[in-house]
């Protein structure tokens, strides 16, 4: 993982990356630094995300993931879950008309377990909605969690009777809950935590990482615009030499 570059200016920008996937991390904090109630800092996370997905318009980024509910978030306190469930729904309430005219594309990542029937139904009217918008595509990993989207496909696999030489990248790629998404390019983690936080622990193999120590709710587009300058300045190997290396003799 990357510590954040000093400032940069927009001419600099010479690659975007297909996917960008988010840790939207320190909304507690800023809270706190506030003197607020840590749902305080989840609302203002909420509303900065609004400047984010214009700012991955601009920028042409096809794909943006956020992790806004981990499967381990269950055991935080009763009154904060409930407090973020019920910014879900408002968010769904009162974003998901303009979301749909901008082309948005909402997809879910995760389990609806757990959540309540009346969410339920409203995050599948999401997606059914915007199902054909292909401005941006923005998957929101809701009580998601890495090991457990490979467990479940494990066990989709057993149940489809997939035999162990038949399993491949590929196949896996296609039993995760990110089917059909292309792995993310570049991985942004806010608040300057240096951990995966179970987070597409598959998807994640060959992504470049990028950590700032901003918080979230104060990561606007200038931010973004720096973890996109950095990423255009590195060479991604997938595990290979660098090209002047095994290009060189020996």
């Amino acid at each position: 993982m990357e510590s954040t570059p000093a400032a940069v200016s927009a001419p600099e920008l010479t690659k975007v990356p297909t996917h960008i996937a988010i840790i939207m991390d320190g909304n507690g904090r800023w809270a706190r630094q506030r003197g607020l109630p840590r749902l305080a800092g989840h609302r203002a996370g909420t509303e900065n995300l609004r400047r984010i997905i214009r700012a991955c318009v601009e920028f042409n980024i096809k794909y943006l993931t956020i992790y806004a509910f981990s499967t381990e978030n269950w055991g935080r306190p009763e009154e904060e879950v409930n407090g973020l469930m019920a910014i879900l729904e408002e968010v769904i309430d009162k974003e998901l008309d303009e979301l749909h005219r901008e082309g948005v594309r909402l997809q879910h990542i995760g389990r609806l377990e757990r959540l309540n029937p009346t969410l339920v139904e409203k995050v599948k009217y999401a997606v059914e909605l915007t199902r054909d918008n292909d401005r941006l595509i923005l998957n929101i990993a809701w009580n998601y969690g890495g090991r457990d989207e490979i467990v479940c496909a494990i066990r989709k696999m057993i149940e489809d009777g997939i035999r162990p030489e038949e399993v491949t990248d590929e196949l896996v790629s296609r039993y995760l809950f990110t089917a059909g998404i292309p792995d993310p390019d570049l991985i942004i983690r806010t608040s300057g935590e240096m951990r995966i936080s179970n987070f597409l622990i598959w998807q994640a193999a060959y992504a470049e990482w990028y950590v700032t120590p901003t918080l979230w709710p104060d990561f606007d587009r200038e931010e973004l615009l720096k973890a996109l300058v950095d990423y255009s300045r590195r060479e991604r190997r997938f595990g290979r030499l660098p090209t002047d290396e095994c290009c060189s003799e020996v």
